[in-house]
């Protein structure tokens, strides 16, 4: 297949969070294809120097549930690179744990992975793109916050609020010309998930359900990121995108 390069990110300033592996590191690695500026964040700091000095990106371990020290990476990757005008919120952890097992304090750390870090990204690059004239925000969701999977409360909670407060930075920020979009992946192959959930019986079931009889890979995210990036998107904002094989 032959795939669309776009223009419009070419030179421009893109940070990712949780972007050393699986989807995060496809996200990375599309737009430095398209010729954009990166910056990524991570706790795996070697995969992350990996993927930094194979491609000459900026890279920094974070824990991006510590807020001040998300807000003093992006800070640092914007003096490093210039001001920040694309933002893909990524990072995520999809534990599995049911309602009845959830205590408060599982509830939090979750939620603090899951949620907090995108709006702890978004506030810090608003300045930038309001300085820029304008930007985009890309916060990847999940179909878990459309089917609400039993296993998968918090982690569903957190993703159906990413959705909503996409809508409302999106009416907030948007006379600004800062679009904020939704991006909601399907069961993405990787190696997580081959490792932790991807048994044969599971697959089974996503194949019966799905509309498309092929497995959705991390760079099908990541051109979907890509085109809610470019110029070519310029009047979406406020939207989820699906790609999930047709499954919803």
């Amino acid at each position: 297949m032959t795939f669309a390069t776009y223009p419009s990110l070419k030179d421009r300033v893109v940070f990712v969070t949780g972007g050393a592996t699986g989807i995060g590191a496809a996200f990375v690695e599309s737009f430095h294809s398209q010729g954009g500026r990166l910056g990524f964040v991570d706790t795996d700091e070697s995969a992350g120097q990996a993927l930094a000095s194979r491609l000459g990106a900026w890279f920094q371990r974070c824990d991006v549930t510590d807020a001040s020290a998300l807000q003093v990476a992006i800070a640092a990757a914007a003096a490093a690179l210039g001001p920040i005008t694309v933002l893909i919120n990524n990072v995520a952890n999809d534990a599995r744990e049911t309602a009845s097992e959830i205590t408060l304090e599982s509830w939090r750390a979750l939620l603090a992975v899951n949620l907090d870090p995108v709006i702890v990204a978004a506030n810090a690059v608003y300045p930038m793109m309001k300085a820029a004239g304008g930007g985009a925000i890309v916060n990847v969701s999940s179909i878990n916050a459309l089917t609400g999977p039993g296993e998968m409360a918090t982690y569903s909670a957190a993703k159906g609020a990413i959705n909503t407060l996409t809508k409302s930075l999106a009416r907030a920020w948007g006379a600004e010309g800062i679009r904020v979009n939704a991006l909601s992946p399907g069961w993405v192959v990787t190696p997580r998930q081959q490792a932790l959930w991807l048994t044969p019986e599971a697959a089974a079931d996503w194949t019966r359900m799905a509309a498309l009889k092929d497995w959705i890979q991390p760079d099908d995210i990541a051109r979907a990121a890509l085109f809610l990036a470019a110029d070519d998107s310029r009047m979406m904002t406020g939207q989820n995108l699906v790609v999930d094989a047709g499954r919803t």
